[in-house]
């Protein structure tokens, strides 16, 4: 099978777009393009999903792939760009009631985390502004701070 992309669809991260993966996913229909970070800065290249299907990539100035970019969206299935090394946004909750909420809100938003030594690391499946202003109500009144991830 080949797929045609010339532009794409948004980011994983999207709201709008993040519950139907959410529900693909779930039935086993997305398929995911993983590129090397310089691969990313590519606007025209082939490539093939983990599940075999071709992808001739064509964007247009101005449209960048990264990490969570959804090539394409249909009712059956979706192709997803994964970064081979992943980018995390780090954050530390004030205390335990804000570890708690903070986690209800990231599994809310079916984002993807890890926990390190009382860290929240949130992995980045779009732009890190996308996350940041979901996170603004935590980081505005201190429930949360971001930190580094090494």
């Amino acid at each position: 099978m080949e797929t045609k992309v010339t532009q794409l669809v948004g980011f994983a991260s999207q709201p709008e777009l993040a519950e139907r993966l959410h529900e693909l996913g779930h039935v086993g229909r997305v398929e995911y393009l993983v590129l090397e970070g310089e691969d990313a800065q590519r606007r025209r290249m082939r490539a093939r999903t983990d599940r075999g299907t071709d992808c001739l990539i064509a964007l247009p100035a101005g449209q960048a792939l990264g990490d969570g970019a959804v090539l394409l969206l249909e009712a059956d299935r979706a192709v997803v760009v994964r970064l081979a090394a992943r980018r995390w946004l780090g954050l530390v909750p004030r205390d335990a009631a804000s570890a708690l909420e903070l986690g209800y809100f990231a599994g809310n938003l079916h984002w993807r985390v890890r926990f390190d030594s009382g860290r929240l690391l949130v992995a980045l499946e779009g732009p890190e502004e996308n996350y940041l202003t979901r996170l603004k109500p935590f980081l505005d009144d201190g429930r949360a701070q971001r930190t580094t991830v090494d």
